[in-house]
């Protein structure tokens, strides 16, 4: 099928490449004119405005937007409203909170355009192995563009999960546990890392575990390629972002009163990842030398 594509980024780019691959059509615009002339070369029909983009397509049209969350988002989707009509469907397959994309559902439900949210995980793997994709939304608009999911998604690695705002509110919990998982595996990694005595091989600690453990995963496969290309991560600075989707998970187990602890202080930790001198452990640290006599470290 024909489809309109908004954002070549590092996931927005690879899916692009996917689709042609299957067989569909495929105009795309981006900001970027580099990233515009790598979808060119790649096969895509490209254009350098959305109103070009939208004028490009047939009713009903389809258009799939991919850009970051937020005001990229906000934005994209208020000037394509502007260009469809009704019967066309607005997909918005980045990491959106899941209240704003129902908001956005009413808005453009008003002029009879139909929009899904679809969560999207792979990330830059996702071109060769496929996207886990969560969509939510009306069915029949879900069925309608079901081929472009199947496409992007490994077998059985696509569903619709409900109505809208479902599909980014699964993801936004997917990537709360994802937290959570690498938490666990960078503690777990530090505690080996740091018995000295052994002197633990963790490129082949990792791959060990992947033969049948039950803490085999396909991150354990990616912690082996990072020891095996720098075993001791020098190159690597511990500090770690994050893009909003598990402070909106630690936000939703408050509002339902779910104990989420680990997902919790796994947020907390990349918050501590960030600093060069915690304050909070200068004032312990004062305060054991206080009431205890224990040693300071002096700067």
């Amino acid at each position: 099928m024909k489809i309109g594509f908004v954002g070549l980024g590092k996931m927005g780019g690879n899916m692009v490449q996917r689709l042609l691959g299957g067989g569909h059509e495929v105009v795309a615009f981006d900001v970027n004119e580099g990233a515009r002339k790598q979808a060119q070369a790649e096969g895509a029909g490209v254009l350098d405005s959305l109103e070009k983009l939208a004028g490009s397509l047939n009713s009903p049209r389809t258009v799939w937007v991919m850009v970051p969350a937020g005001k990229p988002t906000e934005e994209t989707i208020e000037t394509l409203a502007s260009m469809l009509s009704e019967g066309d469907i607005l997909i918005d397959g980045g990491n959106s909170n899941f209240r704003d994309s129902m908001r956005r559902a009413r808005e453009l439900e008003k002029n009879g355009i139909s929009f899904l949210d679809a969560g999207t995980s792979g990330g830059v793997w996702g071109l060769e192995i496929g996207y886990c994709m969560m969509i939510g939304g009306d069915e029949a608009a879900f069925l309608k563009v079901e081929p472009v999911f199947k496409t992007l998604a490994p077998k059985d690695g696509y569903a619709h999960v409900g109505p809208i705002g479902a599909g980014h509110f699964v993801k936004m919990v997917h990537n709360g546990i994802e937290y959570a998982l690498l938490q666990a595996y960078g503690e777990g990694f530090e505690i080996m890392d740091a018995k000295e005595e052994f002197d633990l091989d963790l490129a082949q600690i990792a791959h060990l575990w992947n033969q049948g453990s039950v803490i085999r995963s396909w991150l354990l496969e990616l912690a082996e390629r990072a020891f095996q290309n720098d075993p001791e991560l020098e190159l690597v600075r511990g500090y770690v972002e994050d893009s909003g989707e598990g402070r909106w998970t630690v936000a939703e187990a408050i509002e339902e009163n779910v104990p989420a602890p680990v997902i919790t202080l796994s947020l907390l930790e990349r918050f501590r990842s960030r600093q060069d001198d915690s304050f909070s452990a200068k004032v312990i640290a004062a305060l054991r030398n206080e009431f205890g006599g224990h040693a300071v470290k002096k700067k």
